[in-house]
């Protein structure tokens, strides 16, 4: 049993134990539980009664609270990077923590072959691999040539071999203020040692980019792990490009941007070294646990094959034309929706239609993602049926749900604008029935398990060429919601399975984002040239949604006209019409059932187990095993 390993800060608290909490993670039907391992932090000696005793009670409390506070906050922040000394200290403790538990592991199996001198490290990389997800655990490939260097006596470029065979990493954004950027002041006090072996590995890296492009300085500062300025701060995305044997994206139109763009340079030195693993999700919770009369349906006419082989959908495509399987499909959805309407009837006390289109978008609060162009459409809907109370709308429960980081001022302003709308929609006697707007409040699994089975159609509308993969697109896809979205993230890959006529495509491609960045986007121009957005603005400007304070939303305001990064206004017309599309196939019900089997259908690849596979195989070096793991119950041979 593992009490804990030893942990140096090199700082006010030069010592920390990290204390091991594991969670099993049985398989499904495989006879196998493997452990996840948390860790805690603390203080490495029981309270000082020595110093209670002379009258430092507080000194006594305050070396524990230091110790054990690096475990007690998570940072919430999201796709914005925070240089907190703390935060450092959290990372250095987790990866701390983390090798001298894979080295005790390693140097206690047969792999280790060791001697009485020393372990031989040679099988390494063969049996332990390190993935690093993004680049908070950067820190591994440092830490880790610190203990082959220096405690295990190797030699540098021994050590600098295992360590790049053994660690690969994953980027997870492309957004730049995202990734890690550390002082280099902050390093020189609290991981000195660490500090130097990032520029000695900086150093061996420049040697080997300038020997390549003799004379080209500037390819040397843009690769540099070290970046000079004011401030010199320590490019963390670099060193793990640079430390692992693997790099890839998560979806295939962000691989492509982390080659073509983000790691340009990197890549035309190393293109060997970079791949794609599309994301995927478990079909054991985001199906059969979460939709289990959709699951039942399938599996009576497919079989229940597919819960490990998601692949196996594609069965259902022989059956789209089936009277009795699409009226089944569309069934279950209506029920899903009646159990929906009834949470939200108790939960937020606010009468739905069950029958309306459930339009749902449930994500982080982000401008990346767009939610401020949901909302221009929610307020054009608005306008619509106001100027025209007598004409025929597709009923329309819009929900919207997700969390902004607690210091994300811009994504509390954007929870506020559509709470501010649905107060004033909502509680308008022409509207009625015919649109409904709910903000679904504290967001997360559990209540993603009941609206994604209830959805119709999902919301995937970021700017093209800034989502990563998502994999809320792939949940919905999975539970019969049809899509409407850019070519984003695994929205792409979808599109290609599904085919683009089976989703609501619509908005600019990543070509056409970067040539209006080229051009220069002018907000202005579409404000001025599109009635029914301006309009919008003049609305949400004028406080016709915020009466009591008419100013409230002149920030947002101010942003979509003067520094709007993720382009709004450039594609609300293409959104705006593509909308009225989903309306219109909404009315027949039997194509719109029939668009929703060939998603579900196609949505095999978007497993987790075949992410997982890939992983496994072509970056990690593990082979499925033919072995058949027994029951407890029955013996091994």
């Amino acid at each position: 049993m593992v009490m804990g390993y030893v942990v140096s800060l090199h700082q006010e608290v030069p010592i920390v134990l990290a204390m091991p909490y594991d969670t099993p993670v049985p398989g499904y039907k495989n006879n196998t539980v493997n452990t996840m391992r948390l860790w805690s932090a603390k203080a490495p000696n029981e309270f000082d009664l020595q110093e209670f005793n002379v009258g430092d009670y507080i000194e006594a409390v305050l070396d524990r609270n230091l110790a054990e506070n690096i475990s007690r906050v998570l940072y919430p922040n999201d796709n914005f990077f925070e240089g907190k000394e703390l935060r450092l200290k959290q990372e250095y403790f987790v990866v701390a923590a983390t090798l001298q538990d894979i080295i005790r592991r390693f140097k206690s199996s047969k792999f280790g072959c060791r001697d009485p001198v020393r372990t031989c490290f040679d099988t390494f990389p063969d049996k332990v691999a390190i993935q690093l997800n993004d680049t908070h655990p950067a820190l591994a490939i440092p830490e880790l040539m610190r203990i082959l260097v220096d405690l295990e006596k190797m030699e540098w470029e021994k050590a600098w071999e295992i360590t790049k065979k053994t660690c690969a990493y994953t980027n997870h954004t492309v957004l730049p203020e995202a990734l890690e950027r550390w002082p280099v002041h902050m390093f020189e006090k609290m991981l000195p040692r660490h500090l130097e072996i990032i520029y000695e590995i900086n150093q061996k890296h420049l040697d080997e980019v300038a020997a390549m492009f003799p004379g080209d300085v500037d390819r040397l500062r843009r690769m540099s792990v070290i970046e000079e300025g004011d401030c010199k701060r320590i490019n963390m995305a670099h060193l793990c490009v640079i430390g692992a044997h693997a790099v890839n994206g998560v979806a295939r139109i962000h691989s492509e941007i982390v080659k073509n763009s983000v790691f340009k340079d990197f890549y035309d030195v190393e293109p060997q070294k970079f791949q794609n693993k599309t994301n995927g999700i478990t079909p054991r919770r985001w199906l059969m646990l979460c939709n289990p009369g959709l699951a039942d349906i399938i599996a009576e006419k497919i079989g229940d094959d597919f819960v490990t082989d998601l692949s196996q959908l594609r069965k259902l495509l022989d059956f789209v034309d089936d009277e009795s399987f699409v009226h089944d499909i569309a069934k279950v959805k209506q029920e899903n929706k009646l159990k929906f309407s009834a949470y939200l009837e108790n939960e937020y006390k606010i009468k739905i239609n069950p029958s309306s289109l459930f339009d749902v978008q449930v994500k982080r609060i982000h401008e990346y993602k767009r939610q401020l162009l949901n909302c221009l459409h929610i307020i054009t809907l608005y306008n619509r049926i106001k100027k025209d109370p007598s004409k025929t709308f597709v009923p329309r429960t819009v929900m919207i749900g997700g969390k902004a980081a607690p210091g994300y001022h811009m994504a509390k302003m954007i929870i506020k604008l559509i709470t501010s709308v649905a107060n004033i929609i909502n509680n308008d006697p022409v509207v009625g029935d015919r649109l409904k707007v709910i903000y679904l409040e504290n967001y997360r699994v559990s209540l993603a398990e009941k609206v994604i089975p209830a959805a119709d159609l999902s919301e995937q509308i970021s700017t093209a060429g800034t989502e990563a993969s998502g994999t809320g697109n792939m949940k919905f896809m999975l539970n019969g919601a049809l899509t409407i979205g850019t070519m984003d993230g695994a929205n792409v890959e979808m599109a290609e399975e599904a085919g683009e006529d089976n989703l609501f495509i619509f908005g600019m491609r990543v070509e056409d984002v970067e040539a209006l960045d080229k051009k220069g986007y002018n907000a202005k121009e579409y404000y001025d040239r599109i009635p029914e957005l301006r309009e919008v603005i003049n609305q949400i400007r004028d406080g016709h949604f915020s009466p009591t304070e008419p100013d409230l939303f002149k920030d947002v305001v101010n942003m979509l006209i003067n520094h709007d990064r993720f382009k709004v206004f450039a594609d609300y017309e293409a959104y705006i019409k593509c909308q009225a599309k989903v309306d219109q196939l909404y009315m027949n019900l039997r194509e719109w059932t029939k668009k929703v089997i060939k998603n579900i259908a196609c949505s095999g690849k978007f497993s987790s187990d075949r992410t997982i596979s890939e992983y496994a195989t072509q970056i990690w070096g593990v082979e499925p095993s033919a072995v058949k793991i027994p029951p407890p119950n029955i013996p091994r041979e």
